[in-house]
């Protein structure tokens, strides 16, 4: 599965895709296929469980379906999340930039298969869970320092985090070992929209350790002015 995206770019994944992929691959948008349009519940909302196995199923996914997805920007990650939460466990993230092998463009012409989503319950948080219990959670914020920090950026309408969240900024997660001092307890995970704060929850996976994905995020967490915001500048 090719996820590739760009946040300022909506059709760049695409564009990608048919320009060269892993032979065999399917396309999966992050913002058509893994999210649901934006509004209250932050740019990238969770796709209900009709509209993703009907994506799953264009895109070749039964229940006998290995998958390996590779992208950009938690792309990947996104889906390996969104896979999990509706029951297909079987599922790996590949590096794309560790594939040595040859690229094909255009599109792949496949049969559908058929998905049959079973949610799971308890693997997300809400936002009034969060805010009533922040104070007993270990909550990371899987942004860039600049925006953990609460610095004034083009994306974050108000600059800033969630008042105790931790730093673990996704593009560092399989370089450092943020992760090995979570301290113990009820992990939450989020980020801008509920996209990158999926490469924190793979990586911690990947150690054992399982955290729960706040999907509003701070894109969701900005839109209400009684909720508390921190920063370190």
């Amino acid at each position: 599965m090719d996820c590739r995206w760009a946040l300022d770019d909506p059709d760049l994944g695409r564009r990608s895709y048919l320009g060269g992929h892993i032979p065999g691959a399917a396309f999966l948008d992050v913002e058509r296929d893994l999210a649901r349009p934006p509004g209250p519940g932050g740019r990238h909302p969770l796709p209900d469980a009709e509209a993703f196995a009907a994506a799953a199923s264009r895109a070749v996914i039964g229940p006998e379906t290995f998958v390996v997805a590779y992208g950009s920007l938690g792309g990947a990650e996104r889906l390996w999340w969104l896979l999990r939460h509706f029951g297909h466990d079987a599922c790996a993230v590949l590096d794309l930039e560790a594939w040595h092998g040859p690229l094909t463009a255009g599109e792949e012409h496949v049969a559908p298969a058929r998905f049959e989503p079973r949610e799971r319950a308890g693997d997300t948080i809400s936002r009034d869970e969060l805010a009533a219990r922040r104070e007993q959670l270990v909550v990371v914020d899987a942004r860039l320092e600049p925006r953990w920090r609460g610095e004034p950026n083009p994306v974050d309408r108000v600059p800033g985090r969630i008042p105790g969240a931790l730093n673990s900024p996704w593009n560092r997660v399989g370089d450092d070992s943020s992760q090995s001092r979570f301290p113990a307890g009820d992990l939450v995970a989020y980020c801008g929209s509920g996209v990158t704060a999926c490469v924190v929850l793979h990586g911690l996976h990947l150690t054992g350790r399982e955290g729960r994905l706040y999907p509003g995020s701070w894109s969701e967490w900005e839109q209400y002015p009684e909720l508390p915001v921190e920063r370190s500048t």
